[in-house]
């Protein structure tokens, strides 16, 4: 069995383990889905590339189903990232996410599921990037994996160390605002990775649909940790 597959299944027997990412129930009636493919007319008819007006498009979506958090985006097939082109790639267009969206309120605090070391740390400030981010490293069963947060506040990375240890529930950061989370709607990006492929700081969020097997392997479903009913 690879590491990855191994990876999944052992996050299903954990479940009980981990606790909240955000300072937030994902699993109430104040929480819902969001649709980013190009099947949502209003994003389709939205200038994706001002932030101001993308956001109102968010809040327009959250206003619609009565909610104030919205969640979604393992392996959807999105149409958002042509408003960057940091995310083209040769000929091809990365548009398959591979994290989960959190769309909450900037100033949100972030958890830590599981006792982690620090891994990396970078302020990847692109238009259409990360922004800050944080990556964890965790161990279960004796298996090394790691989570990202993206899209936080710049303080957040104040007085961080490679190595520096969490408990499992400290707070780690907090939901960044634009324009200083990589210009996007306030959201957390959470992601987890079976490895790092020797990057630090960074990791892959969007891939082509050409890599959509190796991702998915290399990147379990993070709803595995995050336990929202509205994603499964």
């Amino acid at each position: 069995m690879n590491q990855s597959s191994n990876l999944s299944e052992i996050l299903s027997r954990h479940s009980h383990a981990f606790v909240p990412v955000l300072d937030a129930d994902l699993n109430t009636e104040n929480a819902c889905a969001l649709d980013f493919t190009a099947a949502n007319t209003l994003l389709q008819h939205t200038d994706l590339q001002d932030t101001v007006a993308f956001n109102a498009a968010v809040q327009q979506m959250l206003q619609a189903k009565g909610a104030t958090v919205g969640l979604g985006g393992y392996l959807e097939d999105r149409f958002i990232y042509q408003r960057s082109q940091h995310f083209d790639v040769a000929s091809q267009s990365r548009n398959l996410h591979l994290g989960v969206d959190v769309w909450i309120e900037a100033g949100t605090a972030v958890f830590t599921p599981l006792d982690a070391v620090v891994h990396s740390f970078a302020d990847n400030n692109n238009f259409g990037d990360y922004g800050p981010t944080i990556i964890l490293q965790h161990e279960l069963e004796g298996l090394t994996f790691y989570t990202l947060y993206g899209h936080l506040t710049r303080s957040s990375l104040e007085g961080l160390q490679v190595g520096k240890h969490f408990v499992k529930g400290d707070k780690t950061a907090e939901v960044g605002p634009f324009p200083e989370n990589g210009h996007w709607p306030p959201h957390l990006h959470f992601q987890v990775m079976a490895s790092m492929e020797g990057k630090a700081g960074d990791f892959p969020g969007v891939a082509t649909t050409a890599e959509k097997e190796k991702y998915q392997l290399l990147c379990p479903n993070p709803n595995l940790i995050l336990q929202s009913r509205h994603l499964a």
